[in-house]
């Protein structure tokens, strides 16, 4: 059954805005797990607009159901993710001044590189995920980078959803299904939302993961954080 990982980058975001700890995201990943997330995803950046290095090291002993770290593997955020040694890191391959991410690994070219952080981060017992395009040529390349799980990014399924569905639906089907043939767990993540989610799900419904931030907290200055993590979980709850 699918699991909903909850990114509180944007309630960081809200913080850095004013400075001061209002409001602590400490407590926003505390409160999302008692409203029923099944995970917790961050992702910091070099430059700490959002989650801070330190955040991470303040929620880890907090979390209690699966803590997911996501970024680009530079020696900063190597050495974090073995300091706190999250259940789950996702590698993505995000420029230091992109706003958000905007393309998967290219596993062929990158291979090496990402084949050595995947053994690091595997030797610490940290469950490795490859952000990358609905591209079955780039999950069997991640496969061969020796990742447990790749996550396929979904902005182009979001962006395409409403004009045709089944068209924006199809490449990621096949993603999907190369990851399962080459033995890789499945994740998805990128401007899914209460729109897009359920079809998705039921589309692809070996999905292991999807993690959703700017959605959830959008929704969430409306119905408030516990009745949106309800909203979300009953949108991939449907087998």
């Amino acid at each position: 059954m699918t699991k909903l990982s909850v990114n509180i980058n944007k309630i960081a975001t809200i913080r850095n805005a004013r400075g001061g700890n209002m409001p602590d995201v400490a407590k926003a990943a505390i409160d999302c797990e008692r409203f029923g997330a099944e995970g917790i995803t961050v992702h910091p950046r070099p430059d700490e607009r959002h989650i801070r290095y330190s955040d991470v090291r303040t929620i880890r002993p907090s979390v209690k159901t699966e803590f997911n770290i996501e970024g680009n593997p530079i020696p900063s955020f190597i050495d974090l993710v073995l300091e706190v040694v999250p259940d789950q890191v996702t590698l993505v391959p995000d420029a230091s001044d992109a706003i958000t991410s905007n393309a998967g690994w290219d596993t062929i070219s990158n291979r090496g590189f990402l084949a050595e952080i995947c053994s690091e981060f595997k030797k610490k017992g940290i469950r490795t995920s490859i952000f990358t395009d609905p591209d079955s040529a780039m999950v069997e390349g991640a496969a061969l980078c020796g990742c447990d799980r790749v996550e396929l990014y979904t902005e182009s399924y979001a962006a395409g959803y409403c004009t045709g569905r089944e068209k924006a639906i199809a490449p990621f089907i096949a993603a999907a299904k190369t990851a399962k043939e080459c033995g890789l767990g499945l994740n998805a993540g990128h401007d899914l939302n209460l729109d897009n989610l359920e079809y998705y799900i039921r589309m692809i419904p070996w999905t292991d993961e999807v993690s959703i931030g700017h959605a959830i907290i959008c929704d969430a200055l409306y119905l408030g954080l516990e009745a949106t993590i309800g909203a979300y979980l009953s949108k991939i709850k449907i087998f």
